[in-house]
């Protein structure tokens, strides 16, 4: 028998597949030579259409987030931009609703960080719904402030709504959320705390003098690395490009490692301690390993001295240390083991450029590739 999975996949699948042939129809219908009233109709139908589309998504992310989790797709993004984004989604419903949306950046104009743009979007969807559903009349403030520490930087969305109705600390209460604005609003916050909580970030509502609240989530996310100079790329053999396995622990290195080579113009896989690189590495389908030293299981140390007993191409892929241990004394023991380089973290593109360079053109690289 299907699994109530299947059938409530295929019945929201019907559910936006019949939704999208009203909408069709409305919108040539708005076309035609229609009365005032007419047009106001049409408008309206439009309008329930479009919340009974997202009212479905909504729904169907929730249950996918139930059985597997959120899907995460962190790419390099200015943040900046996401307040652009932000006002093309919500300024007209919100002058459709008689209430001022004012949306604000606070940070570094051209601050970057690797982020689930679509994601955080959604994220503060579940805010701005909520603060426009319980203000009748004003402004809706929106600020997205971002701080740089080192490596990563802090993004803070904050969502401040005047009106009459404050829930204080209950914000978080999906049930009383969707009694007090309905199921649409509901679900975007629930999917909202469900995002947010896949980016370990936070959430809470600070009351505001004289009424109203400001709904706050805070996460943090890997700063976007400055672009190289154009035509600056680490290709593998007869000129197609290089296959890397990205070897580390922690999800952000793997990541950030990850995008880097996507920006030399190189392909990657990824593993998560050294068992899983030298299973990984036995199929010799890699030009190189990036290797981090200290991991759960098996270290890198131990992980390049058992590819380094592997027969053929296999045996001899370049392998990089990747570490924040890397004095003179460090890097001759990780050479020792067999390693080809060292390239210090936090990892510096034009590091990793010039450590890749130098391996997969056929050399040797030497303790001098570490930062």
């Amino acid at each position: 028998m299907p699994s109530k999975e299947f059938f409530f996949e295929r019945v929201t699948s019907e559910i936006h597949q019949q939704m999208e042939g009203v909408l069709a129809l409305a919108e040539r219908l708005s076309r035609q030579p229609l009365g005032h009233d007419a047009q106001a109709c049409v408008a309206g139908v439009t309008e329930a259409c479009l919340n009974v589309r997202q009212i479905v998504a909504s729904s169907m992310d929730l249950m996918t987030a139930s059985a597997t989790g959120i899907e995460l797709n962190p790419q390099p993004h200015r943040l900046r931009d996401l307040v652009d984004d932000l006002e093309a989604r919500w300024g007209d419903r919100a002058r459709d609703s008689g209430v001022t949306l004012l949306v604000s950046y606070d940070g570094d104009p051209e601050a970057s960080a690797i982020i689930d743009a679509p994601r955080t979007i959604q994220a503060f969807d579940g805010l701005i719904a909520q603060a426009l559903a319980g203000v009748r009349r004003g402004a809706v403030e929106a600020t997205l402030r971002a701080v740089q520490t080192g490596d990563t930087i802090k993004i803070e969305g904050r969502v401040r709504g005047g009106g009459d109705r404050n829930l204080g600390a209950r914000a978080l209460d999906i049930r009383e959320i969707e009694a007090l604005f309905g199921l649409e609003i509901a679900l975007a916050s629930a999917l909202g705390r469900t995002i947010l909580n896949a980016l370990s970030g936070r959430i809470r509502a600070d009351d505001n003098r004289g009424g109203g609240e400001t709904l706050v989530f805070e996460f943090e996310a890997p700063c976007a690395l400055p672009e190289v100079s154009e035509g600056e790329t680490a290709g593998g053999e007869n000129g197609r490009s290089a296959h890397i396995l990205v070897v580390d622990d922690n999800a952000t290195n793997r990541m950030v490692a990850e995008t880097l080579c996507e920006m030399f113009d190189c392909t990657s896989e990824s593993a998560m301690d050294g068992v899983e690189a030298v299973e990984a590495a036995r199929s010799g389908r890699f030009d190189l390993i990036l290797m981090d030293i200290k991991m759960p299981r098996m270290d890198g140390v131990a992980a390049t001295r058992e590819i380094r007993q592997f027969a053929g191409p296999a045996g001899r892929v370049p392998i990089i240390a990747l570490t924040a241990n890397a004095d003179p004394e460090d890097a001759a023991g990780y050479l020792s083991a067999g390693m080809n380089g060292v390239v210090e973290k936090p990892m510096k593109p034009e590091t990793l450029l010039r450590a890749l360079q130098e391996n997969l053109g056929g050399g040797t690289a030497s303790a001098a590739a570490a930062a």
